[in-house]
């Protein structure tokens, strides 16, 4: 799995731990020493949503899934998260400068868990989540060619549905 290599551009915080988990590509931290939480949203990926909105609307057309089975299908995604990065899960986030924010206010970030495995490259790995270039990121490209693999061999998602 990847490991970061350090750059001037990317802003590293330590000392946060998992709160909540969003869905398959979203968590909320807490900072062990001010309690402030914040929302992230993790880089270069998307996963099905797992409840009705304007973005399931928007998959439904984009891959001619419906919307229960895209959100089934969000599920799953989701309980991956919970399975490898439950909330009181240590973690570190690393943030592009030049890419902080994401439409909706929530911090953008890679998410680094106690033995450095990088969620964002373990969901795309292992099939819960595609690369998204909706908000740039240095790892995009790699996690193209991720997804693949994981497509080609029919991981996670990808056991369902050739697309989501």
């Amino acid at each position: 799995m990847n490991t970061f290599r350090a750059n001037a551009s990317n802003i590293i915080e330590t000392h946060l731990k998992i709160s909540k988990v969003m869905d398959g590509d979203s968590i909320k931290v807490v900072s062990l020493f001010n309690k402030i939480e914040k929302e992230i949203r993790l880089y270069g990926l998307d996963a099905p949503e797992t409840k009705i909105n304007r973005k399931l609307k928007e998959d439904e057309k984009k891959t001619q899934l419906a919307g229960k089975f895209l959100i089934q299908m969000g599920m799953l995604s989701l309980k991956f998260v919970l399975k490898v990065a439950p909330p009181e899960t240590k973690i570190t986030i690393i943030t592009e400068q030049d890419n902080f924010f994401d439409f909706y206010g929530r911090q953008l970030a890679y998410v680094l868990l106690p033995d450095g495995t990088c969620l964002n490259e373990l969901l795309i790995i292992e099939g819960y989540a595609k690369p998204f270039n909706e908000y740039a990121c240095a790892e995009l490209a790699n996690y193209q060619k991720l997804n693949f693999a994981a497509m080609q061999s029919g991981k996670g998602l990808y056991e369902f549905a050739k697309k989501f």
